[in-house]
């Protein structure tokens, strides 16, 4: 058995060659150095971004402990950089860029929503993303959820996109609100029936737990009603997280894992303090959550 002088001696020849690993100085307590792999949206610090730019905000994030991010895309570029350069610009600093939000309203010319699309696909195959996720309802007007035909009418061109997608391997998503589940035709949640009227091999969903609630449905509900068709989460409050004491986090989170989702973001959206000290107030919260892996 190696007693405290030989594990010593072997101690100090390993760094003084520069092999010693973090796991054999503290043995099994490595693993609790680990960090959880909690996801942030990018938009939860949308004001820092306009004023310090995206690189200071990336560093900010990953500084709190962030590993994996959900951005937005617009024309070609990921906050005004390149595919590719946006991708290192995040990893270089130890996180992942896994899915972003993006939408073209859906119009009359066809062939240029799908143009669009392609060009859209195109960048986020070069960045690496994983997901790409529409996060408001397409079709314009205030009656634009009132009838079956319009929900028919989104789901067609959710599925184009998603069949577009997929030649590239991304996934595509949609990302409710409130609205969808407010909104029912036949006393049936919009958000239902564009469930039953997209295909589950082109269109994804992205479930916001917060807006689900405020909509008047238990997320968790909904976790267990779609387990195959909602892939992601936005783990959201009414401000930071855990602050309002209202969302059953752990249920959720319980409920999701029991689901196999392992992608999900946090978004916050309103603020008690600064939006920094919120988003880091979030990860604390979620950090410290033994539910939360």
């Amino acid at each position: 058995m190696t007693n405290r002088r030989d594990f010593l001696k072997r101690a100090s020849m390993l760094v003084a060659g520069g092999v010693v690993s973090s796991s054999f100085l503290s043995g099994s307590s490595a693993s609790k150095l680990q960090k959880k792999h909690i996801g942030l949206v990018i938009y939860s610090l949308r004001d820092d971004v306009k004023e310090l730019g995206i690189q200071k905000v990336l560093e900010v994030i990953a500084k709190m402990g962030y590993v994996n991010l959900e951005g937005s895309y617009d024309n070609g570029r990921f906050y005004d950089k390149e595919p590719a350069e946006f991708k290192k610009m995040v990893e270089d600093l130890g996180m992942k860029i896994t899915g972003t939000h993006l939408n073209r309203a859906l119009s009359n010319d066809h062939e240029s929503d799908m143009a669009w699309w392609k060009r859209a696909t195109e960048a986020h195959a070069v960045a690496g993303m994983k997901y790409m996720v529409m996060p408001s309802w397409p079709l314009r007007g205030e009656d634009a959820r009132s009838t079956l035909d319009h929900v028919k009418r989104v789901g067609n061109y959710m599925n184009e996109i998603g069949v577009i997608t997929a030649d590239a391997n991304i996934p595509f998503g949609y990302h409710n609100h409130e609205y969808e589940f407010s909104s029912k035709i036949d006393q049936v949640p919009v958000y239902d029936l564009l469930i039953e009227n997209t295909s589950p091999s082109h269109v994804f969903f992205q479930n916001d737990v917060y807006w689900t609630q405020q909509g008047g449905f238990n997320p968790v509900n909904y976790l267990k009603k779609y387990p195959k068709r909602i892939h992601t989460l936005h783990i959201k409050d009414e401000k930071a997280i855990g602050a309002s004491g209202t969302m059953d986090f752990k249920a959720i989170f319980e409920q999701a894992y029991a689901n196999g989702i392992n992608d999900w973001y946090v978004e916050v959206e309103k603020y008690d303090g600064t939006p920094q000290e919120d988003v880091k107030q979030s990860y604390d919260f979620l950090a410290k959550a033994n539910y939360v892996k």
